[in-house]
């Protein structure tokens, strides 16, 4: 992930678009990319939605990406190895949701799932 994240510092350095007051038009850029992807599942059932992701492969291959750069990209403006940042969120999640409360649950404590937070 490390190469990765410093890949997309280069590209951006390159272009000189590593601006920290950037943040905000990042975030808001990513909801733009979340809503594209919905736009193509929404208002339908599980199984229709799967179908439609796989036949729309290319879009959710292209939202990944677009997802992943800007996360990558918001990782390195703010000093954040990427590669850390999700081991010790795993390591929180491991704790939080145990498999033998969690699976087959949600999360949602609110309404009835498990969250060991």
């Amino acid at each position: 992930m490390k190469p990765t994240q410093q890949y997309i510092k280069e590209f951006n350095d390159a272009r000189d678009w590593s601006n920290p007051g950037s943040m905000k038009d990042l975030l808001l850029n990513m909801s733009e990319e979340i809503g594209e992807f919905w736009n193509v599942i929404k208002w339908v059932d599980v199984e229709t939605q799967q179908r439609l992701i796989k036949e729309n492969k290319g879009e959710a291959e292209n939202f990944v990406g677009d997802i992943l750069y800007l996360i990558l990209k918001i990782a390195y403006l703010c000093d954040v190895d990427g590669k850390k940042a999700i081991d010790d969120v795993m390591a929180e999640y491991e704790k939080r949701f145990p498999v033998h409360l969690s699976k087959g649950n949600h999360g949602n404590k609110l309404a009835g799932g498990v969250d060991l937070k």
